[in-house]
């Protein structure tokens, strides 16, 4: 497996790309936990990580993406392994 990067709204640890890459702007990918995309929802709409993170928590840290979660996926669990709960 390549490498990976962690989502920094809610922890993810299996993005694909660099959300932010120090060269500029967001890689657009979308993350299939909480459903932020880097580079629209941010730089286009001017949400924050802490605003999108607040949201998802309160709609019940839903699973965003129309796959599966990976198997023993806990929400809450992530993103006390981030340092973001």
């Amino acid at each position: 497996m390549g490498m990976t990067w962690t989502c920094p709204v809610c922890g993810y640890p299996g993005l694909g790309e660099e959300p932010r890459p120090a060269s500029g702007g967001g890689s657009y990918e979308i993350c299939p936990s909480c459903g932020f995309q880097f580079g629209v929802d941010d730089d286009d709409r001017g949400e924050t990580f802490d605003e999108w993170r607040a949201r998802w928590a309160a709609a019940g840290s839903p699973w965003r993406s129309a796959s599966p979660p990976p198997p023993g996926w806990d929400a809450a669990a992530q993103l006390r392994a981030a340092g973001l709960a």
